[in-house]
């Protein structure tokens, strides 16, 4: 009982009272939350007591020390290290993309051409030879061509019998022709393509077996 007061009777707690209940709750509160042997800041010195190395500190107990790192004094310190160490951490360059760099080429329409029906007079083989035109061709673009199966297309019903041809350059719009699905002759001189820079025309050949 504190005198002065009738037993029983509870009484305003002194200002040393008020303290040392609130560093025991900020203690258990730190215990909770901070691994002493993680702290680099705590430190058992040879006398057995601890020491708070950011803050030059002294304590009797962990608990002490687990109190102290939730003032503001230790709050504090650790502020102005922390922004201390950001200012004198070399700025880490951003990491580059490493990327394909696509172009874009808005649609100007289909090119002109024209197709020719050959027969070999030796032998009768076949063949068609395409000639297309790009006069605006893209700069450093070089007209491409593949064949597609008509099951790879979505345009018309699949029809084994036929396949397709397509030449693509940009910024024109990608053309194709329907062709026998016959076997190709890509043997020397029966099957050729030529891209003439001067006239921009594009020239394939070949023929069927």
């Amino acid at each position: 009982n504190r005198v002065g007061l009738k037993t029983g009777g509870g009484g305003p707690a002194s200002a040393s009272e008020s303290n040392r209940d609130r560093r025991e709750r900020l203690a258990a509160l730190a215990a909770e939350t901070i691994d002493l042997q993680k702290d680099p800041y705590f430190m058992r010195n040879h006398l057995g007591t601890y020491e708070c190395k950011l803050c030059l500190t002294l304590h009797n107990n962990e608990a002490s020390y687990l109190a102290h790192t939730q003032g503001k004094k230790h709050q504090s310190n650790l502020a102005r290290r922390a922004a201390k160490e950001a200012k004198e951490a070399p700025v880490q360059p951003a990491p580059q993309k490493v990327g394909v760099d696509i172009k874009k080429f808005v649609k100007i329409g289909r090119p002109g051409y024209r197709v020719t029906k050959q027969r070999d007079p030796e032998n009768g083989q076949q063949s068609l030879l395409f000639e297309v035109d790009y006069p605006e061709i893209g700069e450093g673009i070089v007209p491409r061509h593949r064949f597609m199966s008509a099951y790879e297309q979505k345009v018309e019903p699949p029809d084994r019998k036929w396949q397709y041809l397509l030449f693509a350059a940009e910024p024109y719009e990608t053309i194709s022709f329907k062709v026998p699905s016959r076997e190709v002759d890509k043997s020397e001189g029966r099957f050729w393509s030529h891209w003439n820079k001067e006239t921009k025309e594009f020239f394939l050949q070949f023929s069927f077996k």
